[in-house]
C-alpha cells in the first residue's frame, strides 16, 4: 500500500474523470490507471465502475471513500505535528530541484543570491521533475526549483501556484577533446558514420526537450544510442571519459569548457550554435492564501526575488 494510491482514489473520487484527475496528480493517464489498479489489487475488490461515465464507485469504493479520507487527514496531521517540533527548522527554505538543476544552476545561483540577498539557510531535495512536482503540491518544500518549455509545461494551476522566471538555460551538445581540442565526435554524423550517442531517459525532462529539439533540427542526425540515464550528471561523466556526445546543460559545463575538457560537438550554422535548445528557469511556490505552512524567511526570499528580477 502506497499514501499517493489513496490520494489518487480520493482525486477520482472528486473529479469522476481519469483524465482530470491524473492531470491533476502530475502524471500521465495510463499511470494515472495502473495506480488506481494497483489499490484494486490491494483491496481485492474492484473500487471503479469503468463502465460508467462520468465514472463512479462501486459499492465498495463509497466504503473506502471516507476510510481513505480520514487516513490521509490522520498522517498530514501527525506531519503537521512532528513539524511543528522543528522549531529549530523554522528559517530553512526548503527547496525541491530536479537533479539536473541541483547539480549545475542551484550552487551558483545560491552563492549569487547570497551576496545580494543576505546569508540563508537552505535544504535542497533532489528529485526527477515529476516528483519534485509532487514534493510542492504536497506541500513538502517551500520552494520549487524547475525548468519550463511551451512546450513541455508543468501542470500547476495559477489560481493556486504563482512563479517567478530566474532566467534560462541552454541545452546543447558536447562530447570530450581529443589532442588537438577538437571533438571526438562530430554532429550531424552519417549514414555509415553515425555518432554514439548518451541519451536521457524516456521520460526524463531534459529528454523530452532533446526529443524536440532533434525533430526542430533543420537536417538529419545520423545516432547511435549506446547509453541512456535520467542524470545530466550521469550523461557528463560518460562523455568525459570520450564515450560519445551527450545533450547537457550550459551551466553544468562551465568548468569542463574553460579546461577543454569538452567541447561543442555541433558546428555553428551561419555564426547560431546548431542544435541547441533554450528554456526558462523557475521558481514555484503556493500562493499564500493556499499555503499549508508558512516560513518568513521564504516569505522574504521571494519577494526580494520579486522585486529584484
Amino acid at each position: 500500500m502506497e499514501t499517493k494510491w489513496l490520494e489518487d482514489f480520493v482525486s477520482l473520487a472528486e473529479t469522476r474523470s481519469f483524465s482530470r484527475s491524473a492531470q491533476t496528480r502530475h502524471v500521465t493517464q495510463p499511470a494515472f490507471s495502473r495506480r488506481i489498479q494497483a489499490l484494486e489489487a490491494w483491496a481485492g475488490v474492484d473500487l471503479v465502475d469503468r463502465s460508467s461515465y462520468p465514472t463512479r464507485l462501486t459499492p465498495a469504493g463509497q466504503t473506502l471513500l471516507p476510510q481513505a479520507l480520514e487516513v490521509l487527514g490522520a498522517l498530514q496531521a501527525a506531519r503537521n505535528l512532528m513539524r511543528s517540533h522543528q522549531n529549530a527548522d523554522h528559517d530553512m527554505i526548503e527547496f525541491a530541484v530536479p537533479h539536473s538543476l541541483a547539480f549545475s544552476f542551484f550552487p551558483h545561483w545560491v552563492m549569487d543570491l547570497r551576496q545580494r540577498f543576505g546569508q540563508f539557510k537552505s535544504r535542497l531535495i533532489g528529485f526527477n521533475v515529476h516528483d519534485a512536482v509532487l514534493q510542492l503540491t504536497e506541500g513538502g518544500c517551500d520552494l520549487l526549483l524547475a525548468y519550463h518549455h511551451t512546450s513541455q509545461p508543468l501542470q500547476l494551476n495559477p489560481e493556486r501556484y504563482e512563479m517567478l522566471t530566474l532566467g534560462t538555460e541552454t541545452i546543447a551538445p558536447y562530447a570530450r577533446a581529443d589532442a588537438d581540442g577538437e571533438p571526438l565526435f562530430r554532429l550531424p554524423g552519417g549514414v555509415s558514420s553515425k555518432v554514439p550517442y548518451l541519451a536521457y531517459a524516456s521520460g526524463a525532462y531534459l529528454g523530452r526537450m532533446v526529443d524536440l529539439l532533434l525533430k526542430q533540427a533543420g537536417q538529419p542526425l545520423y545516432l547511435d544510442p549506446i547509453y541512456e540515464t535520467d542524470m545530466a550528471e550521469g550523461l557528463k561523466a560518460m562523455a568525459l571519459e570520450g564515450h560519445g556526445v551527450a545533450f547537457l546543460p550550459a551551466s553544468s559545463v562551465r568548468k569542463e569548457l574553460r579546461a577543454r575538457r569538452l567541447v561543442p560537438a555541433a558546428p555553428s550554422q551561419s555564426g547560431t550554435p546548431a542544435f541547441e535548445v533554450t528554456i526558462e528557469v523557475r521558481l514555484y511556490r503556493e500562493r499564500p492564501e493556499f499555503a499549508r505552512q508558512s516560513k518568513p524567511a521564504a516569505q522574504a526570499l521571494w519577494d526580494f526575488l520579486s522585486q529584484t528580477r
